[in-house]
């Protein structure tokens, strides 16, 4: 299983500081998101998650230019959630460097411009799902009745999206979640936050997802990226 590390960019900058050596008092820290990823990368990080809060709260992705300044930076993928809900927010993401996206739950409920994403994206869109039945029963679906997360899932497997990003989905509710998905649905699982120590990513993995993004367990130094790695394997 991969571990991803992720950022979470606000106003141009990491959500939150990251101090590297910070259980050694050893060098800086920093809320660049370039130098964050640098570093991640240097670690053995195979993918960059990047979540651009201005971009969900306006609809498309803002933070182009520190986008572009991490692809300038890392020659390592990266992945872009928030305000991914069109093919033109997906150019933007691919133009400033993207290579994956990670698209909003409501093109779950519009066949039409989903299909336009995939046009655009193919196998590097990736839907976001929250996990939590009540979070899913509670979102303004356009049909009769709210979908369960198996149902969804296979809906959109079926529809040709390759990947799926599952929120909240460790814990034992979670985890049991993740494993009723891997087993009913030919995609590939990557599980975004929730776990805090190495039994927990170790849950994540024997579910049947193929990656965990971690932003803040790493971020905050309760995990480092070797240990992590380690209890993926």
């Amino acid at each position: 299983m991969q571990v991803i590390p992720a950022i979470d960019i606000a106003g141009g900058r990491s959500r939150l500081v990251f101090w590297p050596g910070v259980s050694t008092g050893v060098g800086a820290p920093t809320d660049r998101p370039d130098r964050i990823a640098e570093h991640f990368v240097a670690q053995g990080a195979p993918v960059i998650h990047l979540v651009d809060f201005d971009g969900a709260r306006q609809g498309s992705p803002a933070n182009l230019e520190v986008i572009g300044a991490i692809a300038a930076h890392v020659a390592t993928p990266l992945q872009l959630a928030g305000g991914i809900g069109s093919p033109d927010a997906i150019r933007l993401a691919f133009a400033a460097g993207v290579t994956r996206v990670v698209g909003e739950t409501a093109l779950a409920d519009e066949p039409d411009l989903l299909r336009e994403c995939l046009a655009v994206a193919g196998d590097w869109l990736a839907i976001g799902l929250d996990a939590r039945p009540d979070r899913l029963a509670a979102f303004p679906w356009r049909r009769a009745k709210p979908p369960t997360l198996v149902e969804l899932a296979s809906e959109l497997a079926g529809r040709g999206v390759a990947r799926l990003v599952l929120s909240h989905a460790t814990g034992d509710e979670g985890v049991a979640a993740l494993a009723a998905v891997a087993r009913a649905v030919d995609a590939e699982l990557v599980v975004a936050g929730g776990a805090r120590d190495a039994a927990g990513i170790r849950r994540v993995r024997d579910a049947g997802a193929a990656a965990i993004i971690l932003g803040e367990a790493l971020l905050s130094g309760a995990l480092d990226y070797t240990t992590a790695s380690e209890a993926a394997r």
